[in-house]
């Protein structure tokens, strides 16, 4: 058997644990929506350092990295609705969303209120970021969609509410950072008239 593959998906289907799955499944779907956010994310924290002009801050990574970490967590209660609860995951707390709201709180604060649209792409980071905002976006429909079809009872579980609230705030995150990256570079947002 070779390290990178076991040839077992060849016929449409996942191994999750000992359990076999379609690769069509909603949890598979909402699994790989939130690898490609969460590689989306590897992609901008690794912006080339001064290559083409443009460093990220070490603020920045350090508010991605907290996100990666925050999917990673997400995507093992993802698989543990998969396999029906058959593993122990790590909670996810309210205080997560409350981390992400004090940083959105933060930037806005520091930021003239918006009077029209912003278009994305000022500069190589604040446009990585509009592109994963809209990506956070599908995520967070990916996983209610998996929940509803499910039937998971989001109000008897303080893990899968908290964890649709934090999604639901990642766009907004996404979406402020790109406006302070474009205000760190001392730019400007191009707006629709």
């Amino acid at each position: 058997m070779g390290v990178f593959y076991t040839r077992k998906g060849d016929k449409g289907k996942s191994y999750v644990g000992k359990k076999s799955v379609n690769k069509t499944c909603v949890e598979v779907e909402a699994l790989g929506q939130l690898d490609e956010l969460n590689s989306m994310l590897g992609v901008l924290k690794s912006l080339p350092n001064g290559r083409v002009g443009y460093k990220i801050t070490k603020e920045l990574k350090d508010t991605l990295h907290q996100v990666q970490e925050s999917l990673f967590i997400i995507q093992s209660h993802v698989a543990n609705i998969m396999l029906k609860e058959s593993f122990r995951v790590p909670k996810f707390k309210h205080l997560k969303v409350m981390e992400v709201e004090k940083i959105i709180d933060n930037i806005e604060k520091r930021l003239p209120p918006l009077k029209k649209f912003v278009i994305p792409g000022t500069n190589q980071a604040s446009a990585w970021l509009d592109f994963i905002r809209a990506k956070s976006r599908n995520v967070e429909r990916a996983v209610l969609y998996m929940l509803e079809s499910k039937k998971i009872n989001i109000s008897d579980n303080s893990n899968i509410s908290n964890i649709r609230s934090y999604l639901n705030r990642l766009s907004s995150l996404f979406f402020a950072l790109a406006r302070w990256e474009t205000r760190n570079k001392k730019e400007k947002n191009p707006t629709y008239r």
